[in-house]
């Protein structure tokens, strides 16, 4: 008899969860270009400057590019501790970007074929690309936030006339503040490795993993939509806001998707989603702009949350059918390589072919597919209005 089918989906989420992970590798490349970056600064500018992994990358949530073409995209701060009075968001963006690229002409004069091919200005951030590892550096021009305590910044935007506010430490401490669990994992590797912390990336809690499976089937969604498709770092909020602790992935999954309306506020007619570390950085800014923003998040989660029904109330348990259902939603490569990976048998998958067959182990064995699902199956509830902060 197969297993439940919820169960199944939380393995096969789990299985795909692992492959768009960054290869450890490459995470270890990536440190070791920033930290090399962050060295040169200090170097070369001063001992005010630093440099700190900020949003997926920190807090472990990172996941592979949807097409070939695209490279991991990993942000840092690069922060000067100097006060507002002593700089304006244009003399530092100007500095840090004159500072990079003093950086790349070094490392090419060096020749040793570890710099970056290009080092390119956008809006917030200075890019550094390196295309031959798969992955490029966004590093944004940050200063302490003078009027609230550290580790709040102040951000350059050339699109603002204002600083803008921030505080990506204090976001980090509150997501693992969101999951038992994940708080769990990190104090065990931390004994075993003899510290007293370990980075949060080193652990792959349910939270963790939810968070992947979410940008994942957002990211083919808005395949052909990418200008109004929701930022990362909106979809992490909500959705750890909504976890409520469960360890079965589909659970969490589902519940979460459910959930996460409740955590939007309306604040004088405008929508908000604030920073839960910075109460005056808006993760919903851009939908108070005239755009189709805001409903095509609403009508993303609400086909999320069908598929997810519909593939928990099927008749047809078996895992091949288990990835037909969700297989156009989330990739039916995707999925069956990850039951390769958990030891799922899959026979006659759709796509292999008449006559063909792939076997493994008929065994679910994780711990995120402890258990079937218990969500709530009701209507995804409509964004409530109210004044004050999403909680």
């Amino acid at each position: 008899m197969p297993p439940p089918i919820e169960e199944t989906i939380s393995t096969l989420f789990t299985g795909a969860a692992d492959i768009l992970d960054i290869p450890p590798e490459l995470h270890a490349v990536a440190v070791e270009r920033y930290e090399d970056v962050g060295n040169f600064l200090v170097l070369n500018g001063g001992t005010e400057w630093s440099v700190y992994p900020q949003g997926s990358f920190r807090i472990g949530t990172v996941i592979k590019p949807p097409t070939s073409s695209t490279e991991y995209d990993i942000d840092l701060v690069c922060h000067k501790d100097i006060t507002k009075d002593d700089t304006t968001k244009e003399q530092l963006k100007t500095e840090v970007g004159e500072l990079l690229q003093a950086y790349d002409e070094f490392k090419t004069e060096e020749g040793n074929g570890d710099g970056p091919a290009l080092c390119v200005e956008g809006r917030r951030a200075w890019t550094l690309t390196y295309p031959d590892q798969g992955f490029h550096l966004d590093v944004l021009p940050a200063i302490p936030d003078g009027d609230r305590p550290p580790p709040r910044i102040r951000l350059t935007d050339t699109k603002n006339h204002f600083w803008q506010y921030s505080n990506p430490k204090g976001y980090s401490d509150w997501f693992q503040g969101r999951s038992e669990e994940l708080r769990r994992t990190l104090e065990v590797k931390a004994r075993a490795a003899g510290v007293d912390m370990v980075p949060m990336w080193t652990a792959r809690s349910t939270l963790q993993r939810m968070v992947q499976v979410l940008k994942w089937h957002c990211y083919l969604h808005f395949a052909k939509d990418v200008g109004d498709r929701p930022p990362s770092v909106l979809i992490t909020t909500l959705a750890a806001w909504a976890y409520q602790g469960e360890e079965d992935l589909f659970t969490a999954t589902l519940n979460a998707v459910n959930g996460m309306p409740e955590h939007i506020d309306k604040r004088d007619d405008k929508w908000w989603v604030p920073n839960p570390a910075h109460e005056l950085e808006n993760f919903a800014d851009k939908w108070n702009e005239p755009n189709e923003r805001q409903e095509k998040f609403r009508s993303w989660l609400g086909g999320l949350r069908q598929t997810l029904l519909e593939a928990a109330h099927s008749t047809r348990r078996d895992t091949a059918s288990v990835i037909g259902s969700l297989g156009g939603a989330f990739g039916e490569d995707l999925l069956l390589k990850s039951a390769h990976r958990m030891g799922l048998e899959v026979k006659n998958p759709i796509g292999a072919g008449a006559g063909r067959s792939t076997s493994a182990r008929v065994a679910v064995t994780t711990a995120a597919a402890s258990g079937g699902a218990t969500g709530r199956f009701g209507a995804v509830p409509d964004v409530r209005t109210r004044s004050g902060r999403a909680g």
